[in-house]
């Protein structure tokens, strides 16, 4: 051990722990900025129905980002217990520490954390990244080149393609469908803020309400995974039983989100008609009354000046009476 300075044989130095995936702090950037420009061009809208502008257009981008973002998250199932286990090969020694199993869909992240963190010497606080990818059986071989600890090679080895458990095929086909529709979802979210901007009130809430049935398809397809036997996990005289996490209720909150404003909207367009289109269409109203008001009091300036320099040496000047001033048609 001293010739390798106190680390395990075969085994190089720890490295970088995944920490968190780019891809989703991406989108969470995108929306943050597309939501920071609309809260500063807030003022410059008139008109009474300003708020309710800026209502509608962060809750449509917070469905937006809830679409995307639970597409790279791996949190859709989770489990976690506290458990006395071995930490590496060729070694027996005893940790105590926190294994987790956190299940996306794309891939499954699997971690360790001492309890305390400071053991054997070393800090055991790991979290590694296992996709579902045609590499995925690489993956693992890789993780065994690296010496990791146990409870994480163990784990990871149940969702290889060539383990009795089949977990591999059941995540991965469950996870990719319901990706698929998520970002069918999402084609359906953009096309819903088209029609409500044209504004065709109807067909943007029947697409709202596509949209959540897709979300609804989306978790139907990964609770498929709770409908198979699944494999024990036991680590140490503790079971990993996975459940519904935070991106799964997310989801579900947002498709009803999504299914209750597209029938509120199918319902009001249907009972009252006028005041729906008023609400959604007052803005470019509004700017365009303040428009004519700003081009009639150019004519009347235009009308008086003329008028003055036509009458010359005379000491007053003739003043257009009220309603004289020239509006343009849209007026």
């Amino acid at each position: 051990m001293t010739f390798y300075n106190d680390i395990y044989p075969f085994y190089p130095q720890q490295r970088t722990a995944f920490i968190f995936n780019i891809n989703q702090l991406i989108v969470i950037l995108v929306f943050l900025v597309f939501a920071c420009s609309f809260i500063i061009i807030l003022p410059g809208i008139r008109g009474k129905w300003r708020l309710f502008w800026m209502f509608r257009v962060l809750c449509s981008l917070f469905i937006g980002v809830v679409i995307v973002a639970v597409n790279f998250t791996s949190d859709w199932a989770t489990a976690s217990i506290q458990a006395n286990t071995t930490y590496k090969s060729f070694s027996n020694a005893i940790v105590e520490a926190e294994v987790g199993l956190h299940v996306g869909l794309s891939g499954i992240n699997v971690t360790l954390k001492g309890n305390p963190v400071k053991q054997l010497n070393e800090t055991i606080d790991y979290n590694e990244m296992f996709q579902w990818t045609d590499d995925y059986d690489q993956d693992y071989s890789e993780a065994l080149e690296r010496g990791l600890p146990n409870p994480i090679l163990y784990i990871a080895e149940k969702f290889t393609q060539d383990s009795p458990c089949g977990l591999y095929f059941q995540y991965r086909y469950s996870g990719r469908y319901a990706s698929a529709t998520m970002w069918t979802a999402f084609c359906c979210w953009l096309v819903s803020n088209v029609l409500f901007s044209m504004p065709v009130l109807m067909y943007a809430g029947y697409m709202m309400v596509t949209t959540g049935a897709f979300i609804f398809f989306s978790l139907a397809s990964f609770s498929t995974i709770h409908n198979v036997p699944f494999c024990t996990i036991t680590i140490g005289t503790v079971s990993l039983e996975t459940a519904y996490s935070g991106s799964f209720w997310l989801s579900l909150a947002t498709g009803l989100l999504c299914s209750l404003i597209g029938l509120s909207v199918i319902l009001l367009e249907c009972l009252i008609p006028e005041k729906m289109r008023a609400a959604f269409i007052s803005s470019e109203e509004d700017d365009s009354e303040d428009l004519c008001v700003a081009e009639g009091f150019l004519n009347a300036s235009f009308l008086e000046r003329e008028t003055s320099l036509q009458l010359g040496d005379v000491s007053w000047t003739q003043r257009p009476e009220h309603g004289d001033s020239v509006k343009s048609n849209r007026c």
